[in-house]
């Protein structure tokens, strides 16, 4: 089993009076991991399915022995996929007042669902995490970097799910059609009202071709022939479902630079070019360049995440057309970062580092790592 980053990050807060939330996509580990927890800290009552009927039943009984009798005499607890039972947020609130000695971790798929019944009962009560597909970094300290390094095509074209990662290019094929066609989209339909699901598939489709691009949200509104409040809404519920996440740009001299477009990328690469039908060689792509900014973009988010690093990202250009991929601001400094999958140079917009006194540097095939661990 792949070793994961975030196991060593929560274990550091359990047991200090702070629930945990796990969120992350369907099928990336999450089970796989709460049972790493109940193995180490738990028995075999710990872990309590919440897509079980008889559970949720136990569980939305608000009177707080009553829950603890259910729960039995542990001290720690793993319930997964919490949003299943109705107001989970205050049955939570409840078990950590009245028991401040247990340690729970509730895990779920969707953020948008769990995060809207649990955020406001909770403050200043949880700590929230996200678990990404396997890391770059993860697959590295299971195996080895050699490994890793012969795995980068594969990863670029594939993704890294945890039951993909190491299946041959058919089977990795075929569990792609699977997940995107089965899982990606459950909680979205499960938990919103989606009056157009297949506008979604083809949204997703639109911003597929568009990564490393700038996205207009009137564009896809007109060729999607909705509104742009929809095409917002769409994007919103896609982001918190863990399929996307955006990236805005950093204008802070209006005249000369870009703020309102944003990028878009996927939380796998995998899904991306299911999406799109197109699981090539990389030599015979031509869009290896989005594939490379992708790909650094979410190894870069698992890397601060997993550290819990906080820095402000962006994207930055102005009107004359140069531009920087990423940007980070941290510790007050700005630094940029431009992706290219095999160039050894490039041209640094002199008007960016003058204007952020910022430090920029290329990240290529050859020197990724540095930046991604």
């Amino acid at each position: 089993m792949i070793q994961r980053k975030l196991e060593k990050t929560i274990e550091k807060w359990l047991f200090k009076g702070k629930l945990i939330i796990l969120y992350g996509p369907r099928q990336v580990g999450k089970t796989t991991l709460s049972k790493r927890f109940v193995e180490k800290y738990g028995d075999k009552n710990s872990y309590i399915n919440c897509e079980i009927i008889d559970n949720r039943v136990a569980l939305e009984n608000q009177n707080p022995s009553r829950i603890r009798e259910f729960l039995g005499n542990g001290n720690f607890f793993v319930l997964d996929e919490a949003q299943k039972v109705k107001e989970i947020g205050t049955i939570l609130k409840l078990l950590v007042d009245t028991y401040p000695d247990i340690q729970i971790i509730a895990t779920g798929s969707s953020s948008f669902d769990l995060s809207n019944k649990i955020n406001e009962p909770l403050t200043g009560r949880a700590l929230e995490f996200i678990l990404y597909p396997i890391s770059f970094a993860e697959y590295v300290e299971t195996y080895s970097m050699r490994d890793a390094q012969q795995k980068l095509e594969k990863l670029l074209r594939f993704g890294s799910y945890p039951d993909i990662i190491t299946k041959p290019d058919d089977e990795a094929r075929v569990l792609l059609t699977t997940i995107t066609g089965q899982y990606l989209y459950k909680d979205l339909f499960d938990f919103e009202d989606i009056r157009k699901p297949d506008m979604i598939l083809n949204l997703l489709r639109l911003v597929a071709f568009q990564v490393g691009n700038e996205v207009s949200i009137n564009e896809l509104a007109i060729k999607l022939e909705v509104s742009t409040k929809t095409i917002s809404r769409y994007l919103d519920l896609l982001e918190k479902a863990f399929v996307i996440f955006r990236l805005s740009a950093l204008s802070r001299n209006p005249r000369n630079e870009i703020g309102k477009k944003q990028k878009i990328y996927f939380y796998d690469l995998g899904v991306r070019n299911s999406l799109i039908q197109s699981h090539n060689r990389i030599e015979l792509r031509d869009d290896i360049g989005a594939l490379w900014e992708n790909f650094c973009m979410v190894e870069r988010k698992k890397k601060l995440q997993y550290e819990m690093t906080s820095v402000n990202q962006f994207f930055w250009r102005n009107v004359h057309g140069s531009e920087i991929d990423y940007v980070e601001e941290r510790d007050g400094a700005i630094y940029g970062y431009e992706f290219k999958w095999r160039a050894d140079s490039f041209k640094i917009p002199k008007s960016f580092v003058t204007a952020y006194n910022a430090k920029v540097s290329l990240v290529n095939s050859e020197n990724f790592t540095d930046f991604v661990m």
